[in-house]
Order: C-alpha cells, then sequence, then structure tokens
C-alpha cells in the first residue's frame, strides 16, 4: 500500500522582550538557577500578573508579517495540569480568543512554492526546567524560565514530507529574526518544535491518529525524528496494530522515538479565562503604530538584491539568510563603493567560509564590513590581484590589522610594471619551448601552463590582466 505523511507542527518561540510577560523578572539566558524568578513567576498569594506590552506589540508584529488576522479582542486563559517545573498548577496561555488568527507562509521545496496556512498564533508564559544531571538519582528544579514569553505557532497539517516540515521551520526560523521578536537560538531553547505526524493511505481523506514529537530543538532533528516516525507507524499499521494517540520524545543518540506519555485533549487541561488579567483590546491605531516599524521582509529583500544589484539566485539566498547578513552586505557595498558583484562575491565566498569554519555568525565576525571595504577597494584599484587579496584576508582574519598596513607591511603590491612581466615571459618561454610548441599547434589549454609559471615566478603579484595580455602576443606564431 502506497502511505501518504500528514504533519503539522507547533513552533515555541520565545519572544526578545527583556522581562517576562507578566512580571519585571529579568529573561536573561544562562543567570544561575533560581536568580531570576519573582513572587508574580511562582504564583505566590497576594501578587497579580501584569501583561507586558512589548509581548503584545511582538506578536501583532508577527501576526502582519504573515497577513494574518489580528485579533481585536483576545483572552487569556489557565491552561490547568500539574508538573514538578509548573509551581501554579496552571499555564496562563491562550485557547478560544488566541491574539493571531489565520496567516500563511510560503516555503520552496525542489524548485516547487507551497503555501503552508498558520491556524493561530497565541501567547503564553513558559514553565520552569527540570534538572537531571548532578543530581545522584534526584531531580532539580529552575524556575528561571518560568513567565518567560512564547508566542507558539500553530500550522494547519499541511506539510507531506520531513522535507517540506524542516523548510518551513527554517522560513520561521528565518522571518522571526527578521523581525527581531526572537533570538533564534534554538541550543537556548528560544525556537523549538512539536511535531504532529500522522500516515494515512494515499487518496484517503481523513487523517490518521497522530502521535506528536515534543521539544525539538535542531532541524537535522526535527527531520531524522519525523522520519523515523512515519517508518514507524507504516510498519505497526502494516504489522496489524494500530497507532494510538500520544505524545513522543526523540532520542537523538539512538535515533528513535519512544512513547513520553498519553496525548491530553484540549478538555483535560480544564482552560478557563485567567480572572487575574483583562482581555486584551488592539486597536487599529496600535496596529498602525506596529506596521510602522516593521523592516523588509526576507523575501521583499531578496527581490530586491536581484532587481537593484543583479544577483542571481544562489548568492541572494545567502545573502538574506538573515538580517544581520544583508545588513553586512548593504554595509560593505556603501562603504567600499565597489560593485556589488565583488562584495557579494567576497562576502558569499572568503568571509562565509571562515565564518562555518569557526562557527561564527556573521554578527560576531572578526573582519568588520569596514576593514572588508578597505580590501575590496584594493582589489578594485589593482593594488592587489584577488589571489593576493585571499591571503591578505587570512591575515586579517587573525589579527586587527587593515588590508592597506598587511600590503604594505608584506610587499605584496601588484607588479604592474611590463618590463619586470616582459623579463619573465621571455624566460618561460625560452625555458619551455615543447609547450609553445603546443600552444602553437591549437592546444590553448596550454596557455593556462604559461600564465601559472608567470605568476609563480613572480609570487602571485603580477597583474594578471598584463600578463595574460602579454603573453598573447608573445606566443603568437
Amino acid at each position: 500500500m502506497e502511505w501518504e505523511t500528514v504533519i503539522g507542527l507547533e513552533i515555541h518561540t520565545q519572544l526578545a522582550t527583556k522581562s517576562k510577560i507578566f512580571s519585571g523578572a529579568a529573561t536573561a539566558y544562562g543567570a544561575e538557577p533560581n536568580t531570576q524568578a519573582c513572587a508574580v513567576d511562582l504564583g505566590l498569594p497576594g501578587v497579580l500578573p501584569v501583561l507586558n506590552q512589548d509581548a503584545v506589540r511582538m506578536a501583532v508584529k508577527f501576526g502582519l508579517a504573515i497577513e494574518a488576522e489580528i485579533a481585536p479582542y483576545s483572552v487569556f486563559a489557565r491552561k490547568n495540569y500539574f508538573y514538578p517545573d509548573l509551581p501554579k498548577g496552571y499555564q496562563i496561555s491562550q485557547f478560544e480568543l488566541p491574539i493571531v488568527g489565520n496567516g500563511h507562509l510560503d516555503i520552496e521545496v525542489d524548485g516547487e512554492t507551497k503555501r503552508i496556512g498558520i491556524t493561530r498564533a497565541h501567547l503564553e508564559e513558559d514553565a520552569g526546567k527540570s534538572l537531571h544531571e548532578d543530581f545522584h538519582g534526584l531531580t532539580g528544579i529552575d524556575l528561571n524560565r518560568a513567565g518567560t514569553p512564547l508566542l507558539e505557532i500553530v500550522s494547519e497539517p499541511d506539510m507531506r514530507s520531513a522535507k517540506e516540515a524542516v523548510a518551513y521551520m527554517r522560513k520561521l526560523h528565518e522571518l522571526v529574526r527578521y523581525l527581531g521578536i526572537c533570538d533564534g537560538n534554538m541550543q537556548e531553547g528560544s525556537f523549538r518544535c512539536d511535531a504532529n505526524v500522522s500516515v494515512r493511505p494515499k487518496g484517503q481523506k481523513e487523517f490518521g491518529t497522530r502521535a506528536e514529537l515534543k521539544n525539538i530543538n535542531s532541524f537535522k532533528f526535527v527531520e531524522k525524528a519525523i522520519n523515523y516516525e512515519v517508518e514507524r507507524q507504516i510498519d505497526l499499521i502494516e504489522a496489524g496494530g494500530k497507532v494510538v494517540q500520544e505524545t513522543r520524545l526523540y532520542d537523538a543518540v539512538k535515533d528513535v522515538t519512544r512513547s513520553m506519555r498519553s496525548k491530553e485533549e484540549a478538555n483535560d487541561y480544564r482552560y478557563f479565562p485567567d480572572p487575574d488579567l483583562l482581555p486584551v483590546s488592539i486597536s487599529e491605531e496600535f496596529k498602525a503604530e506596529v506596521q510602522a516599524t516593521m523592516p523588509e521582509l526576507p523575501e521583499a529583500k531578496k527581490q530586491r538584491f536581484k532587481d537593484q544589484f543583479g544577483l542571481d539566485d544562489e548568492s541572494t539566498a545567502i545573502l538574506t539568510s538573515s538580517r544581520e547578513m544583508a545588513d553586512y552586505f548593504e554595509a560593505l557595498l556603501q562603504a567600499s563603493g565597489c560593485e556589488a558583484r565583488l562584495c557579494a562575491n567576497w562576502v558569499t565566498g572568503e568571509l562565509a567560509a571562515a565564518l562555518n569554519k569557526s562557527s561564527l555568525e556573521i554578527s560576531d565576525s572578526p573582519v568588520g564590513y569596514q576593514r572588508l571595504a578597505g580590501l575590496l577597494q584594493r582589489i578594485a584599484d589593482n593594488t592587489i590581484s584577488g589571489k593576493i587579496a585571499k591571503q591578505v584576508f587570512e591575515e586579517m582574519w587573525q589579527n586587527e590589522a587593515g588590508a592597506d598596513e598587511i600590503i604594505d607591511t608584506q610587499g605584496l603590491k601588484q607588479i604592474t610594471d611590463t618590463g619586470a612581466i616582459e623579463a619573465i615571459i621571455d624566460k618561460i618561454i625560452a625555458d619551455n619551448q615543447g609547450q609553445v610548441e603546443q600552444y602553437r599547434s591549437g592546444k590553448d589549454k596550454v596557455f593556462g601552463f604559461f600564465v601559472g609559471q608567470v605568476m609563480k615566478a613572480m609570487q602571485g603579484k603580477a597583474n594578471p590582466e598584463e600578463v595574460n595580455r602579454m603573453l598573447k602576443e608573445k606566443l603568437q606564431p
């Protein structure tokens, strides 16, 4: 039987507010356990939550970016359940009236565009964290995360493969970082995913029973977890078994999913409106105020880079992969005054490779756009060749010297003296008569041999255009 996969994702996006959603406690990552949880976060008697307006503003910003319905009236509810890291016994979330309604996001897979529906995005507070290491069979509780603002983004079950799920997750990750509403740090839990996965016979309209894969914080793990789960469900059904609705965890070490608990339904949580929080009213004026702060979104920026700078799809995709990368490129372009193609080649080539090798983000690059601009200017005015420029860039990556200082101290200026170049060419031609005959008999590829010999003899500092021009003249029969 041929099977079809059905996937919907719930993305938990930690909003980049300085304080928590209902208290003034800090949200900074990495603090000592239980040093950033106040009485409100713990739900102690006599305290009341106060909604953080920045969290509302960021939720509206996201809703506008996905062309969603922004609810003029939304309500916070209590989601009741017991976990050791949830001291109040309930989580303040939204249920029937979320702040962001239907929207959409377009993804590209194998060259085709597909629209993924977004059902809703609601505000809620995060729970604390259970710690199992260093407690010798016991569990420690860190409540620093309790009350951290989350925007839970729930998709329609529109994805049909792990590949599509990863493409959607990456697109959403790119968007929230562009908007500046989330730092996107997956290792620190700022952007994590629950995947609802089911299978059904190809052509069947009804959905199969789904399993929820909980708290996955890596694109690679999402793909592997979904692929494993799909195979598990198909094998189970074909063996005569039934998929049960449950929550499962992905074990990255063994590359398997395993049962965590039976999946709760909404009525299990006994939602009811939080009596301590007023409903949220979003006015048209507030939406207009947020709209005025919207940055250029990724798709618009990609199109502009193509139209304005004449860049190809591959370069554009790399340059707009993050707002920081795009800003770096445009700042480099302005500071250097060089052609867009030269700037793009260096950002997507040498700079991107060095960042990958050092596992650094563009914002942490040791070579800022000002210093790289200095290097590109020396390429553009023929002070150094492209080959020498790579050598200078490596020096710049290792220390704080500018391009001019490195070029001067290491004597790397390009040789444009035609007399010096001609003397070297004459000697190489005299020493390699066999290759000269081959070239003159029509073997054009031999020309590269002569270029290489001249550049080697002049330590890469000869002007390549002059070398090519003079060689062609000298090698004429």
